[in-house]
């Protein structure tokens, strides 16, 4: 009897969440440049404007959470967004005269994942 061909079928599965949500950082050439939660977002914003216009100025971004001390924030974006976000701050490099840079630190489309890193996890 003659083998029969294998068969595969390719599955794949998109994600259907609506938001994504990125943990990033804002650093510093110089210490010593602060800002608060609305500069802050005022930023983003215009880094969107910057890159994509109008249009990328207008896209839903929520400051979910924000530390002034060290310039971390979590923000939601909704996922069809996400990737202008994300170059967007890649490609800002100067906020208020000085050079600064943004380190996305951890992106998911579940804000539980941001709660927890396991690489900072301490064991007693």
């Amino acid at each position: 009897m003659p083998a029969s061909a294998a068969t595969y079928e390719r599955i794949v599965y998109k994600n259907s969440s609506e938001y994504h949500y990125m943990k990033v950082c804002l650093e510093f050439q110089d210490h010593g440049v602060g800002l608060n939660a609305a500069q802050f977002k005022q930023l983003l914003v215009s880094a969107l404007k910057d890159l994509f216009g109008e249009v990328g100025a207008a896209l839903p971004l929520d400051v979910l959470t924000f530390e002034e001390k060290t310039s971390s924030a979590i923000l939601r974006v909704c996922s069809s967004g996400m990737v202008k976000l994300w170059s967007s701050l890649t490609l800002l490099g100067s906020c208020k005269g000085k050079k600064c840079a943004f380190r996305v630190i951890q992106v998911s489309p579940f804000l539980l994942a941001l709660s927890g890193n396991s690489r900072e996890l301490v064991l007693d």
